[in-house]
C-alpha cells in the first residue's frame, strides 16, 4: 500500500528543487502542524520541496515511525534521505543541512 502524500507546498519553483523534505505525520497532529509551519519559516531564504506522509496510512511505516511522530527526513537531489529531528523541528539541524546543499 502506498503511504498517502500530501504536498505541503506546490509552487513551480518547490517543484524543481533539489532540496527536499519529508515529515511523517498523521491527522490532527499539533506537533506535525507546528513541525510544518517552523520548516516554512525556511522558505525565504531556501528552496524546497516538502512532503507530509501520514503514518496511518501505511503499516511499515506506522510500525518504524509511530512513537516519533512528527518525524522530518531531508535530501538533496538522489541522496538517500536522512532524518533530521523528530518531535520538535531542529532549526540549527535544517539550516546546517540546508546550507550543505547550496
Amino acid at each position: 500500500m502506498q503511504p498517502l502524500l500530501h504536498a505541503a507546498f506546490a509552487s513551480s519553483e518547490e517543484l524543481v528543487a533539489s532540496t527536499h523534505f519529508i515529515i511523517y505525520s498523521r491527522s490532527y497532529c499539533h506537533l506535525c502542524e507546528d513541525m510544518l509551519n517552523a520548516l516554512q519559516t525556511f522558505q525565504s531564504a531556501y528552496n524546497f520541496s516538502v512532503a507530509m506522509v501520514d503514518v496511518d496510512a501505511d503499516a511499515g511505516l506506522l510500525q518504524r515511525y509511530d512513537e516519533l511522530v512528527p518525524v522530518l527526513q531531508g535530501w538533496h537531489g538522489e541522496q538517500v534521505p536522512e532524518q533530521l529531528c523528530h518531535y520538535f523541528l531542529d532549526a540549527e539541524k535544517v539550516e546546517q543541512f540546508l546550507q550543505r546543499g547550496c
